[in-house]
C-alpha cells in the first residue's frame, strides 16, 4: 500500500515536471514568434532617425540622430499630415457606413424570412470573392456619372456595401439575439427601424468594436481606391504620400522609412488597444445559443 501511494506520488511529479517543460517550449515559441513579428517594425521606426548613408553601409539596430533633418526633408516637397488628416476622414467615414449599414443588412438577412433570403445572401457572399481591382472599372464609371471624381465621397460611399461586414455581423446575430427580442418590441409598437436603432444596435456593440477595427485599419491603407478616384494631392491619404515619397527621394531610405512609420504606426497602435475586443467578439460570435 505504501509502495502504491509511493509511485502515485512519483508519477504525479513526473506529470508536473513535464508539463512544466512543455509550457516553457510553449512561451519560448510564442515569445520566438512575437520578436520574428516585431522586429520588421521596429528597424522600420528605427531607419528612419538614421541618415541614408548609415542605412545604406551597415545594419542598424540603435535610434539615431538624423530624425529631426529626415523630417524636415520629407515635409519640404509635401505636407504629410494634411495626408494623414485624408486618410483620417476617409477611413472614419467609411468605417461609420460599413458598420451601421453591415449592420443593417445582416439583421435583415437574420430576421426577416423571406422568399430567396439564402440565395441572396450567398449571392452577397460570393462578391467576396471577386477582387478589388476587378470592380473599380465599374466603381470609376458610377462615380464619374454622379460626379462625384475627385472627392472623399468616391472613397467613402461605396463602404456602405460591405459583404465581410454582412457575414461577420449575421453571425453574431444568429448566435446572440433570440427572435423573441424583437417581438417584445414590436408588441410594444416599436416600428421595424426603431427596434434595430434602440434595441439591436446596441446590443452589436461587441462584434461592431471588432468589425470597426478591420474596416478603419483596411479603409486606412488602402492604395488603389484612392489611385484610381482621385487626382489632387492635397487629397491624397498617407499611402499615396507615402509611395511619391520615393519619386522626391528615391535613394533617400531614411525619408522613406520616417514615411512608412509616421503612416503604420497608428494602425500599429488601434490594434494593440483594441485586440483583447477583437478576440472576445470573434469568440462570442462563435458560440451559439
Amino acid at each position: 500500500m505504501l509502495q502504491t501511494s509511493v509511485d502515485n506520488v512519483r508519477e504525479k511529479a513526473v506529470k508536473a515536471k513535464n508539463m512544466k517543460l512543455s509550457h516553457i517550449f510553449v512561451h519560448l515559441f510564442l515569445i520566438l514568434l512575437a520578436i520574428i513579428c516585431i522586429v520588421p517594425f521596429y528597424i522600420m521606426i528605427i531607419y528612419g532617425t538614421h541618415t541614408n548613408a548609415d542605412i545604406a553601409s551597415k545594419f542598424i539596430f540603435l535610434p539615431g540622430q538624423a530624425l529631426i533633418e529626415n523630417y524636415q526633408s520629407m515635409t519640404e516637397n509635401m505636407n504629410i499630415w494634411r495626408g494623414f488628416l485624408n486618410s483620417l476622414i476617409i477611413a472614419g467615414c467609411s468605417t461609420a457606413l460599413t458598420l451601421y449599414f453591415g449592420a443593417l443588412n445582416a439583421y435583415g438577412f437574420a430576421k426577416y424570412k423571406f422568399k430567396g433570403n439564402k440565395l441572396l445572401f450567398w449571392f452577397v457572399l460570393a462578391t467576396m470573392m471577386v477582387p478589388q481591382q476587378l470592380g473599380l472599372v465599374g466603381t470609376f464609371r458610377i462615380m464619374y456619372i454622379l460626379n462625384l471624381l475627385d472627392t472623399y465621397a468616391a472613397l467613402i460611399l461605396p463602404a456602405a456595401a460591405n459583404a465581410f461586414a454582412v457575414f461577420f455581423v449575421k453571425q453574431f446575430i444568429d448566435g446572440t439575439i433570440p427572435d423573441e427580442i424583437i417581438e417584445s418590441a414590436r408588441v410594444d409598437g416599436a416600428s421595424e427601424f426603431k427596434t434595430f436603432n434602440k434595441i439591436i444596435l446596441p446590443m452589436l456593440a461587441p462584434a461592431l468594436a471588432a468589425l470597426g477595427i478591420f474596416a478603419f485599419i483596411g479603409s486606412w491603407n488602402n492604395f488603389i481606391g484612392p489611385l484610381v478616384l482621385l487626382f489632387t494631392n492635397d487629397k491624397y491619404p498617407l499611402p499615396l504620400l507615402v509611395q511619391l515619397l520615393q519619386g522626391y527621394y528615391g535613394t533617400n531610405y531614411g525619408v522613406q522609412y520616417l514615411g512608412v512609420a509616421l503612416s503604420v504606426l497608428p494602425i500599429i497602435i488601434v490594434f494593440a488597444i483594441f485586440s483583447k475586443r477583437i478576440i472576445g467578439s470573434v469568440a462570442i460570435g462563435a458560440v451559439k445559443g
